[in-house]
Parts: structure tokens; C-alpha cells; sequence
């Protein structure tokens, strides 16, 4: 969808909730995003890729934002329309909705060195850690609608033969024995994984997407973008944090801080860390596959950190 056929779409889906002036193009990637400007006051207005997530299953991750924001929880508030609903279907099928507008810039890039000192960087994941962990507990306070639908991040979606996000060890860029060892990997990790399902870990709805680009730094810190929530390991989420900040001189830091303000990790949970942190690396491996066109750089950035992260969890 081109950036003017979104701008149409837009501005036609934001009438739905009363929004007045031209929506503001933020990003047209996997979802477009726009400004908007509400009764309610500012949101994110979301036109959803077609083919992704279901009108009921995008329904419940705004139930789950609602009901979190509610709660007390640091999320973006799920907006209605004027007819009181979460979502609505533009003219050429396609699913908008809107979300309440987080002031503040984004805690930093993928691929970019995270700046700031050993201290600040510690403590800035010590706070995301507490506030992934208030969210995992309030979750659980939670009583969900009989309607309430949400993809599964288990040992199948992460590893079985139709992952969610694509078979990273078929990737078309593998070079040499690459094939054979991410073959390797995927069956280390699945009998690691599978282990430790068998312990009774924490598990329930999770982000499963905690990316720099997905934390808000303006009046606190805010966790945004919870399309590719779902049912998945607590852990997960930590594992996919550390996998941005493989690279940093203060990885020892960051991963110290993050565990801290989570809290209440057993000794079980602390050992598979490390392989959490891979099966994100696995995980985007896959994702790139059909995401990104075969001459963009990030295939191989992500195939050789998924490899240096099966070095250190293996």
C-alpha cells in the first residue's frame, strides 16, 4: 500500500472516531501508522496489515491494552470509536484502530550502540525489567473474555515446522555448513525448551516484541506496539531485550539490570536465559525471510547474531 493510498484510508477509517485536520504519516512498514487527533484527544491511528492478525484476535490485544492501562499499567490506552468500538473495517476490508498518543522519543534503535554509561544502561533495563514484570502480574489479575484470542509463542511456534515468523533454518541466504548448523541449533533448542516447559515456567501473555524502538522515554517509560502479543514463556520477553544488546561493551550490565527489576527468576529460569535470547535471534532470522527484500543487509546481520547468541547459550 502505497503512502497516498494509506493517507486515504486513514483519513477515511479516523472519521470513525470523530478525528478532525489530516492524520500524520509516522510510518508505513508491516502496519501504517498515523497522527491523529480525537475527541479523546491525540492517538495512533493503525491501519493493520491484511493477512496477519484476525479482527478478533487485534480486538483482544486492544482489550488486553485497555484493561492494562486501566490497571495502572505503563501502556498506550486502547481508543473507541464513536459507536463505542475498539475497531474498525475500512472499505477495502482492511482493520484501523487507534491508539491514546505516548509523548517522548524511543529508547533507541536496533543496530545503533545504545548510548548512555554502563550505569545508565543498567538502569535504564532495570526499569524495563519491573515494568515487564507489572505487566506479566497484572495480566494475571486479569479475567479474559470467552472471546479472547491471541497466537501461541510455545516450542512448536518457536521451532516446529511452521514457526510464527518463517523456518530460520531454511533461509535462503545460509552460506557453507550454516544449513546444517542452525539445523543443529533448532534440535538443541527444542530438547532444551521442551525441558524446561516440563519444570512448569512461567507462562501467559506476553509482548513477545520488547524491541528498543517499542519503549517510549518521555514522562516515565512506556511499552507500546503489542502487535505480536500472545501466549508465550514469561522469559521470552527478557530473552528478546538481550537480543538487541548482544553487541554492547555492557551486556553484563544490561542483562544484570533487566533480571533485577524483573525479579523472582528461578535458578531454572536464569539458566535458560541465554537460550531465550537465541530463540529471538532464530525467531528473526525467520521473520526476515519474507519480510525483507533479498538484497537488504539485515538477512546476514541477523543470521551471524543468531549464530554468535548459539555460541554463548549452547
Amino acid at each position: 500500500m502505497t503512502d497516498d493510498e494509506a493517507l486515504i484510508l486513514a483519513a477515511q477509517a479516523g472519521a470513525a472516531w470523530g478525528a478532525t485536520g489530516t492524520p500524520l504519516l509516522i510510518r508505513n512498514r508491516e502496519n501504517a501508522v498515523f497522527g491523529v487527533m480525537t475527541p479523546l484527544g491525540r492517538g495512533a491511528l493503525r491501519l493493520h496489515r491484511t493477512g496477519y492478525q484476525s479482527a478478533e484476535s487485534i480486538q483482544s490485544e486492544l482489550w488486553w491494552c485497555e484493561a492494562l492501562a486501566r490497571a495502572g499499567a505503563p501502556v498506550p490506552q486502547a481508543l473507541r470509536t464513536r459507536d463505542g468500538d475498539l475497531l474498525h473495517r475500512c472499505p477495502d476490508g482492511r482493520i484501523a484502530s487507534v491508539i491514546g498518543w505516548i509523548d517522548g522519543g524511543i529508547m533507541g534503535e536496533g543496530g545503533v550502540p545504545l548510548p548512555g554509561s554502563r550505569a545508565e544502561q543498567a538502569d535504564l533495563h532495570h526499569r524495563l525489567g519491573a515494568i515487564l514484570a507489572q505487566i506479566h502480574r497484572k495480566t494475571d489479575d486479569l479475567d479474559l473474555p470467552g472471546n479472547f484470542f491471541r497466537p501461541w509463542w510455545d516450542v512448536d511456534a518457536l521451532l516446529g515446522d511452521r514457526p510464527l515468523w518463517g523456518q530460520f533454518w531454511s533461509h535462503p541466504q545460509l552460506r557453507g555448513d550454516e544449513t546444517r548448523r542452525m539445523a543443529g541449533v533448532r534440535d538443541l533448542c527444542r530438547e532444551r525448551l521442551r525441558d524446561y516447559a516440563a519444570g512448569s515456567p512461567d507462562f501467559g501473555l506476553i509482548h513477545a516484541d520488547v524491541l528498543r524502538e517499542n519503549v517510549i522515554l518521555g514522562n516515565g517509560m512506556t511499552l507500546i506496539d503489542f502487535d505480536d502479543s500472545g501466549f508465550g514463556f514469561r522469559i521470552y520477553d527478557l530473552g528478546t531485550v538481550l537480543s538487541q544488546n548482544l553487541y554492547e561493551p555492557h551486556f553484563d550490565a544490561i542483562r544484570d539490570g533487566l533480571i533485577g527489576g524483573y525479579g523472582g527468576l528461578r535458578a531454572a529460569d536464569l539458566a535458560m536465559l541465554p537460550v531465550f535470547t537465541l530463540l529471538r535471534c532464530l525467531a528473526s532470522v525467520g521473520w526476515t525471510i519474507d519480510r525483507l527484500p533479498p538484497g537488504d543487509p539485515r538477512h546476514r546481520i541477523y543470521i551471524e547474531r543468531a549464530l554468535l547468541a548459539a555460541c554463548h547459550a549452547l
